[in-house]
């Protein structure tokens, strides 16, 4: 069978329109079914409960961070809903986010909203779950319907590190969480699982290059579709002329004969422009408009947020600042660099603030002996006498530079990028706010 002609130009608006699902399926199955994955739930309707922060074997999702702990659930609600027990805990910033393949964010507990001060009951369903349909359920505080059948329900809670008796309580807390299908809540026998066959699942490039329609059919048909929203019928309308419709199922000889090698190309092309835009000099145009829930999204925040970071906060819990270079250089993992901010211009975090490195092909940890990866309250710093900081990017710790302030750029040549996290933003004090530029030493 010939090769579907495409070119580049519509090629792109599909995978623009697509990424979110790439993004989103590889980030949830790696958690829930990647069991080379030391943070992996190892299976549907499982927990991983965390014993400590993130480091570098770290590969289910870009952008990884070590400023919280990650409780994380990942949740089949084909057959029944799901039903979960959160804790109470003793921090600063705790906030609970849900997405499923469509990889739209909700935020439905939150310590900016006061929540987390008791234990809470809560009920995910979809309008796919067999044999429940929203009814009240006795015992259960909130109800939350989900946008997909196969979800990720994650806690944030920071773990307080410059305290170990008050990260030791935190983390105590999150082994008292529960999971358990409503049937099971309501004391009777668990309903039988249907089966199911995901197709190959991995890095975002892969899925682009080896099995994107497959992958996008499955995720049509796991996903809901609303007949009003706009990126629900841009994609749909997009998909179908390459054989591509929610309920149908896949066959590689009725879709397009897409090249994978071009779709790969482009896919990569829409990754850095992304990375570029992120990190404008000028700011994020997009910063306040990604990670939103459903009917809240537009195309273009959706495509960076997929590309730079699948699963993080919108804007009132945490923003994410782009860390550009003064020159507009990239940044290169042999120089040596630095980062300088007086006591004003930190950023107006009302819980914590931290800046981690990647590397920038695949945004993840830059692995090195000390295990540093950031510069912020858990990954350690050293305020200046003013209040100000210096935080050095180099190879070997530069001479006078304390160790909490320094990020190893390690021991590979290649182009690294910096993420600035921001948690319980000051939302007015950020609308004017500008991230320090890197400076080559």
């Amino acid at each position: 069978m010939s090769t579907f002609q495409i070119t580049d130009q519509q090629l792109e608006q599909v995978v623009r329109h697509c990424y979110q699902y790439v993004a989103m399926y590889n980030t949830i199955n790696n958690f829930a079914m990647q069991e080379a994955n030391p943070f992996s739930t190892h299976g549907w309707n499982k927990m991983y409960i965390p014993s400590g922060l993130m480091n570098a074997s770290v590969k289910a999702l870009p952008t990884p961070n070590n400023d919280t702990l990650y409780l994380i659930s990942c949740v089949d609600l084909r057959d029944d809903a799901v039903v979960i027990e959160f804790p109470a805990f003793d921090s600063n910033f705790v906030s609970l986010e849900t997405s499923a393949y469509d990889h739209y964010v909700n935020i439905p507990l939150s310590t900016t909203k006061g929540d987390f001060k008791d234990r809470t009951t809560m009920l995910f369903y979809t309008e796919h779950t067999k044999g429940y349909h929203g009814e009240p359920v006795e015992g259960v505080d909130q109800t939350l319907k989900m946008s997909g059948n196969f979800a990720i329900v994650f806690l944030r809670v920071a773990p307080m590190a410059v305290d170990p008796d008050r990260m030791k309580n935190n983390l105590d807390a999150m082994q008292t969480q529960k999971l358990m299908t409503l049937s099971e809540y309501q004391g009777k026998p668990k309903l039988p699982t249907s089966p199911v066959e995901f197709p190959t699942f991995g890095l975002d490039q892969t899925v682009f290059k080896n099995n994107f329609l497959e992958v996008i059919q499955f995720v049509f048909n796991q996903a809901t579709f609303d007949a009003n929203d706009a990126m629900d019928q841009a994609v749909l309308e997009i998909m179908k002329p390459l054989g591509i419709e929610p309920g149908k199922a896949f066959d590689p000889q009725a879709v397009a004969q897409l090249d994978g090698e071009q779709v790969a190309r482009v896919a990569k092309g829409v990754y850095e422009d992304s990375v570029k835009v992120w990190n404008d000099p000028n700011g994020n145009p997009y910063l306040t408009q990604c990670f939103q829930p459903k009917g809240q999204m537009t195309l273009e925040p959706m495509v960076l947020q997929s590309c730079m970071g699948p699963v993080g906060q919108p804007y009132d819990q945490a923003q994410y600042p782009g860390v550009g270079t003064a020159d507009g250089q990239p940044i290169r993992s042999t120089e040596h660099y630095v980062i300088r901010m007086t006591k004003d211009q930190l950023p107006p975090a009302h819980a914590f603030w931290s800046i981690t490195m990647y590397d920038a092909t695949n945004i993840f940890f830059i692995p090195n002996a000390n295990n540093k990866y950031s510069v912020g309250e858990n990954g350690g710093m050293k305020l200046d006498e003013n209040g100000g900081i210096e935080i050095h990017i180099a190879p070997t710790q530069p001479e006078g530079v304390p160790a909490e302030n320094w990020l190893p750029s390690g021991e590979v040549d290649q182009n690294l990028v910096l993420f600035m996290r921001v948690y319980a933003p000051d939302v007015e004090a950020m609308k004017t706010y500008k991230a320090p530029k890197v400076e080559k030493v």
